[in-house]
């Protein structure tokens, strides 16, 4: 791990220093900084806050806005729910996929995307439905799925 992440680790964790109850928005904060909390920023953590790293291991195991590997800088999430299914999903996943030069879901190498499917995004009339950081894209086709990634290339 690069000396100025652990750096940005040390930062966060000084915020909290001495305050209860504060283990989540810790790793919440890293996780948005980062983009992954990594072994290292656990065991960190676990040394400056005596706080076992098994207790920690599993806070960041156990909520999905937290990740153990990196994430790409922009966040790509195709619904894949019955309603967006039925509608093409699949194949928007697919021309994901290609347009990222990806075999499966995951992060690209140069932690520019991650691709992820999901189950339900809950707006089934725009069906099929595709969120870039937290834009929201309806309707989508192959076509469009290639366009709305190349505006965050």
């Amino acid at each position: 791990m690069a000396a100025a992440e652990l750096d940005k680790i040390d930062e966060i964790i000084d915020r909290y220093a001495g305050k209860e109850g504060m283990l989540i928005q810790l790793l919440l904060d890293i996780q948005n900084e980062l983009k992954w909390i990594s072994q290292e920023a656990m065991e960190r953590i676990s040394k400056r806050n005596n706080i076992p790293i098994g207790h920690i291991y599993r806070v960041v195991s156990f909520y999905k806005a937290m990740s153990l590997n990196p994430k790409g800088k922009h966040i790509v999430s195709v619904c894949l729910g019955t309603a967006c299914h039925v509608r093409g999903g699949l194949g928007i996943m697919d021309k994901a996929k290609e347009f990222l030069d990806m075999k499966t879901e995951g992060t690209t190498p140069d932690r520019k995307f991650t691709l992820e499917r999901v189950n339900c995004l809950g707006c089934c009339a725009l069906g099929p439905v595709v969120v870039v950081d937290g834009e929201y894209h309806g309707k989508m086709t192959p076509s469009k799925m290639e366009e709305t990634l190349k505006r965050y290339d």
